[in-house]
């Protein structure tokens, strides 16, 4: 009988579960996230820790901490190192708040076992692409299927596309039965379950996205350096047009690091036609050299304003209508932003000399919206003088030089 295998992940929908940081070492810094993906047994010296954010969840049997690294209680654990012997290192780690034992899960076989004819769709880097260590593995996957005939591999990592974990089918029926929760799987063997229909429709959105994708690129290209090195996974959410967020950051003169929305103005996923989507875009600059873009206070912040815009249409109108302000909550954010209440509170859609009020995608036309964060004498200049005070409060900050500019030590224009 042919073996099975299932690609092995995170089910992010479990409701009021975690979140996991990067592991940290005994020294307190982060460890590569990459060290426990990449198919090798990991090198590792003393106690690993686990830092929560957001607060306490539920702790769950399975899940991924920082971008991808599996996170198993002590009985999944114990099923891998039964069955799957030769294939994992388990690492024990402290998870914080929590006084059960865990263990990161290392897969330590990397096998060249995607089938690219039976995969809906493979994509390869190329020399064309400016990436030369990564010429010649897949660039991306689509309805991955591989071949099973992967010898006595129990769990392993596909060659050239290491962020999928396989297991075997009588590993996957272990943790079934003693209701690991967190753990998702899906079949990449056998037969794909794609209909014609719909890998015609997948194909369409793909050529949709990716022109969109393009046309905004091209337009960030022109406000400096893209920096395509920073990899901010994708992460998936009904309230955007193409249920994606996205993120870009851009490198600017004089240091400073201009973080945009990528995503906002995608075509709609429901109706699959060309369309900007919201038709706006939000862009926040700060005068710093931004390096750990995923974990700095202004993708937090940005973040949750692009939450706000993308679930409230009486927002967006209002944005596009010109100068708005509105406040987000101020967990983790810098103390000089934050008010008495725990918000922060931003002004968006101050024009800047710097940055165009609008680009061009083949779509239609695209409004790049600026998020500045305020300081709290400014919101409350703002709560007394209602729509006289924006206009005045955004004059006051061209007149300063600042315009845009987010910056956390600042004088006060209110």
């Amino acid at each position: 009988m042919p073996s099975r295998y299932f690609d092995l992940s995170d089910d992010v929908y479990v409701p009021g579960r975690w979140d996991l940081g990067t592991p940290t070492n005994a020294q307190g810094r982060e460890v590569d996230d990459y060290v426990f993906t990449n198919g090798e047994p990991a090198t590792i010296e003393g106690r690993l820790r686990i830092p929560l954010r957001g607060g306490d969840g539920k702790a769950l049997d399975f899940s991924e901490a920082g971008i991808g690294v599996p996170l198993v209680s002590a009985r999944v654990a114990a099923v891998f190192a039964e069955l799957a012997p030769k294939d994992v290192q388990l690492i024990p780690v402290d998870v914080e708040a929590h006084a059960e034992p865990f263990y990161i899960l290392v897969c330590t076989r990397l096998v060249k076992c995607i089938d690219d004819e039976a995969s809906d769709e493979v994509q390869y880097w190329k020399p064309e692409d400016g990436r030369p260590e990564k010429t010649g593995r897949y660039r991306s996957v689509i309805g991955m299927r591989i071949d099973p005939a992967v010898g006595d591999a129990k769990v392993f990592r596909s060659w050239g596309w290491d962020v999928v974990l396989i297991v075997s089918e009588d590993i996957k029926q272990a943790l079934e039965r003693m209701g690991a929760t967190g753990a998702k799987f899906k079949e990449v063997t056998g037969p794909s379950t794609v209909s014609a229909e719909e890998r015609e429709r997948d194909r369409k959105s793909r050529e949709l996205f990716e022109q969109a994708d393009t046309a905004r690129e091209t337009a960030w290209c022109t406000l400096g350096a893209l920096d395509r090195a920073v990899l901010m996974p994708i992460a998936m959410s009904g309230a955007w047009p193409g249920h994606r967020q996205l993120w870009r950051v851009i490198r600017r003169e004089a240091g400073r690091t201009l973080l945009v929305t990528h995503g906002l103005s995608d075509p709609f996923i429901e109706r699959l036609e060309p369309s900007v989507g919201f038709g706006l875009e939000l862009a926040l600059e700060v005068d710093a050299a931004v390096k750990d873009i995923s974990k700095g206070w202004p993708l937090m912040l940005l973040d949750r304003v692009a939450d706000e815009v993308a679930e409230h249409e009486q927002v967006r109108e209002r944005v596009k209508a010109g100068l708005f302000s509105m406040e987000v909550s101020g967990k983790g954010m810098p103390k000089s932003l934050v008010t008495e209440e725990g918000r922060v509170a931003v002004l968006l859609g101050v024009e800047s000399r710097t940055l165009p009020s609008h680009f061009s995608t083949p779509y239609g036309e695209v409004k790049l919206v600026t998020v500045k964060a305020l300081l709290s004498s400014e919101l409350a200049y703002l709560l007394e003088h209602g729509a006289e005070g924006h206009a005045e409060l955004a004059r006051r900050f061209v007149k300063s030089g600042d315009e845009h500019l987010s910056r956390l030590r600042r004088n006060p224009v209110a």
